[in-house]
């Protein structure tokens, strides 16, 4: 198999790296894989409930197992299924740094997309993905420090070493998702 391309995508919550994704997929031919539902079917395989810190553990517990780059390795596996129908792999919502160093071990670029909390939380409380997204404003705020530094396990979230390990930086505090995507896709262009 050729070289793929790779771009992986960090970010606080509701930061855009889904449209991200999404834009690489629908405009130029990408497959796009969420790290996040991958650990969202595995909590649904376990039948527990699907909550920001059950995913916390499933991922830290996979990365104790299988290595810090885990999540990208499980999205290699799913684009090598695709029998190479795609122009390159992006994934989001890489939250290790040793995620991002397995990124760039495979020759691929780091994405960060950020926005204002509040325009954040908004976006996240509006959707509806499982039930880990219905806490209040200071929930989502204790969460995001939770998730900013590893606290000395390796294998946890660790926003900030993401942040400090990205190639690129991206904000989003707009409201239109079609000019996000557009603005994102210039920034991107030579990576494509």
């Amino acid at each position: 198999m050729a070289k793929i391309k790779l771009i992986g995508i960090g970010g606080t919550d509701g930061s855009g790296k889904d449209s991200l994704g999404e834009m690489l997929a629908e405009r130029h031919g990408w497959m796009y894989v969420s790290v996040t539902d991958i650990l969202r079917d595995e909590a649904r395989r376990r039948g527990i409930p699907l909550r920001r810190d059950t995913l916390r553990e499933i991922s830290a517990e996979w990365r104790r197992e299988f290595g810090l780059g885990v999540l990208v390795d499980k999205a290699l596996v799913i684009y090598k299924k695709s029998s190479g129908k795609h122009n390159g792999l992006a994934m989001a919502s890489l939250r290790n740094s040793g995620e991002v160093d397995r990124l760039h071990e495979l020759g691929g670029t780091m994405v960060w997309a950020d926005a204002d909390p509040q325009v954040r939380y908004q976006r996240v409380s509006g959707r509806n993905r499982g039930t880990e997204d219905h806490i209040t404003y200071e929930e989502f705020l204790a969460e995001e420090k939770a998730q900013s530094h590893h606290g000395g396990d390796k294998h946890a979230l660790s926003l900030n070493d993401v942040k400090s390990k990205a190639d690129i930086f991206i904000e989003n505090n707009g409201n239109d998702i079609e000019k996000f995507k557009t603005e994102a896709e210039k920034v991107l262009k030579k990576y494509l």
